[in-house]
């Protein structure tokens, strides 16, 4: 459970680690940016629907970083309105991959495996290094802790990636990439889901959600929203 429920202190809490924080995401972003130019690029190339969806989620997601450091000092409204805005934009990449696997499960080259497993090194790369980065942030509030778990949406895709590669390789046809594109869509609509209901009970209420941590435990998330 946070100590920062003083209200003396709870707007020196909620700052505290701001610099190192604003650091990191600015980081977290510009990787995040170059990866989509990167795997979009590739993803058209090797006729991936599977990189293409992922090459989306690294810019959707540098656009999230950029909205934290916008509402990062706001109140708990404010960041539980981009809470609210986050799992929105996870449920849409959720929509979009399941369309797109429709699509090339009705008429869709095979993909190309070799660009597919290089590719999907170099995000898993940067996305391992980004989730390193926001790890040690992600139970300093809702806002932070649905960064953390884009991020950790992120590993789960490029080793979903990886594998399809591998399976594209063996059988020479697209369906692993179509299955595991179906598969992330489903963790995408899942933690949109729970970001989305956490949020809304905090734009409702004004009150910092208590948040599972991974491990079975909650915390409160979030800081007590200064009186003026």
């Amino acid at each position: 459970m946070t100590d920062c429920s003083c209200q003396d202190t709870a707007k020196a809490c909620a700052t505290s680690s701001d610099r190192g924080l604003r650091r990191v995401l600015w980081v977290v972003m510009a990787l995040n940016a170059a990866l989509f130019l990167a795997e979009f690029s590739v993803g058209l190339w090797a006729h991936s629907s599977a990189l293409m969806a992922d090459s989306l989620d690294a810019l959707g997601d540098a656009g999230i970083y950029l909205l934290t450091l916008v509402v990062m000092a706001g109140s708990v409204r404010q960041r539980a309105g981009a809470s609210l805005l986050k799992g929105a934009l996870q449920g849409a990449f959720g929509l979009f991959v399941i369309v797109e696997v429709v699509r090339r499960a009705i008429s869709g080259d095979i993909p190309d495996a070799g660009l597919m497993t290089v590719m999907s090194l170099v995000a898993l790369t940067v996305n391992v290094t980004a989730f390193m980065l926001l790890t040690r942030f992600r139970n300093e509030d809702l806002n932070l802790r649905s960064v953390w778990l884009c991020s950790r949406n992120d590993l789960a895709n490029n080793i979903g990636v990886l594998v399809a590669a591998g399976f594209v390789a063996w059988t020479g046809t697209r369906w692993p990439d179509l299955l595991v594109g179906l598969l992330v869509a489903t963790l995408f609509m899942q933690t949109s889901f729970t970001v989305l209901r956490a949020a809304w009970r905090e734009w409702t209420t004004g009150i910092p959600t208590p948040m599972d941590d991974g491990h079975g435990h909650t915390a409160a998330i979030g800081h007590t929203e200064p009186k003026p």
